[in-house]
């Protein structure tokens, strides 16, 4: 037998006010505190827990940016000769996505969404490196680097895998003492709630499966460690949205072009726009203050939410919807879905949770990139080359 096993559990999604009436791990976590989020996607919230900085520090934040020099679709632009009845069907854009990954060899997240390609030429991706492994974030280092250098065995998720997958090659690690430090990552929540919302009776169904889960995972490492330290959290929550907004149409009524005049990204939540003139900057951003159903967040309000990029490299203007609009058509999708996240993280629906079996959880735990202090302790607390067996055991 072991000493300690770390165990972090990630569950996407599992927002604060899902979880606040919701008896979810009383029994083995019944310690539970309300996290900010931060601004931004998982492609920011994920980086920002796995390395302990903001998204200006670790420069995650969202996908897509206006940067034709280094864009490595250019070889994708014929398509737009194709009928949109092709090449706006998802599953198209499935294949497509997975073959595009493969040639240009991404290791991180990669989805082509609903980018044109009519003009995907002048975009790159920025999520090139998977942040849930060593040497993947775009800026500074991880957990993943932390316990590599100290020579700890651990478990991460595969995300290429599936939850039930995960679910047993962790217990498959702890069974056989393989490892000192776990990281499980489930994403299959957030999913379902972009799906059916954050009322429907399966989102508690749901939450009941990871319940099961998590005690067949402790039940497995009880039997090989002397101490869990369990921590569960998300990283953000959900809104259902109520409310479409076709900010695309707005836009392009005026009398600037594309490619032209400006670019612009419409994400589901937010429109990030680069100008070319100030015809086109007076122009878009007369129109947007126009608009009820959001605003331009100012540049002393991004500082405060360490998302204001100096270079003004994901944007330089950033308009953000209210909570529960939805921008449809985006670059992300042609059709509503039934709930978003990526709102203020000051909304209602954006706060994360933490759960954990310890007696307390530190005050200085306010924000998710604090999740880091408690994983960087853990890691602290083990020996270099990992932790050894009980005196006595093999």
């Amino acid at each position: 037998m072991k000493t300690t096993l770390p165990l972090f559990i990630m569950i996407d999604a599992m927002g604060w006010e899902i979880l606040r009436d919701d008896p979810f791990g009383s029994s083995f976590a019944p310690v539970r505190k309300r996290l900010e989020s931060v601004f931004g996607y998982s492609s920011t919230c994920v980086p920002s827990i796995l390395s302990g900085r903001w998204p200006v520090e670790h420069r995650n934040w969202c996908y897509f940016v206006y940067d034709p020099a280094r864009s490595p679709f250019r070889s994708l632009r014929p398509l737009r000769w194709l009928p949109a009845a092709i090449t706006s069907r998802r599953i198209f854009r499935r294949w497509l996505t997975r073959f595009v990954k493969v040639q240009l060899k991404f290791r991180g997240y990669f989805d082509l969404y609903n980018i044109p390609f009519r003009h995907i030429h002048l975009f790159d991706f920025t999520e090139k490196k998977s942040p849930l492994q060593p040497g993947g974030m775009n800026r500074g280092p991880n957990i993943f680097d932390r316990l590599t250098e100290r020579r700890i065995p651990y478990f991460v998720t595969d995300t290429t895998q599936s939850e039930e997958r995960n679910r047993d090659d962790l217990i498959a690690a702890i069974t056989a003492e393989r490892i000192d430090f776990a990281f499980q990552y489930w994403a299959g929540l957030d999913g379902l709630l972009h799906r059916v919302g954050n009322q429907s009776p399966e989102i508690p169904a749901r939450l009941r499966v990871y319940e099961d889960w998590i005690q067949q995972v402790l039940a497995a490492a009880r039997g090989h460690y002397r101490e869990v330290r369990l921590h569960i959290f998300s990283d953000h929550g959900m809104a259902n949205c109520d409310e479409l907004l076709d900010l695309k149409a707005i836009v392009e009524a005026l009398p600037v072009r594309m490619a032209e005049d400006y670019a612009v990204v419409y994400d589901s939540t937010m429109a990030r726009f680069w100008f070319f003139n100030e015809r086109a900057r007076e122009l878009i951003t007369g129109a947007l203050a126009r608009v009820p159903q959001g605003r331009v967040v100012p540049d002393d309000e991004l500082e405060r939410l360490h998302a204001r990029f100096e270079d003004r490299y994901f944007g330089e203007l950033i308009f953000l919807v209210q909570e529960g609009v939805l921008i449809v058509p985006s670059h992300m999708g042609e059709r509503p879905i039934r709930a978003m996240h990526g709102y203020h993280p000051s909304d209602l629906q954006s706060y994360a949770a933490l759960l954990t079996n310890q007696p307390s959880i530190p005050d200085d735990v306010t924000h998710i990139p604090h999740i880091h202090r408690l994983m960087e302790n853990a890691v602290r607390a083990l020996p270099p080359g990992g932790a050894a067996r009980e005196p006595g055991e093999p």
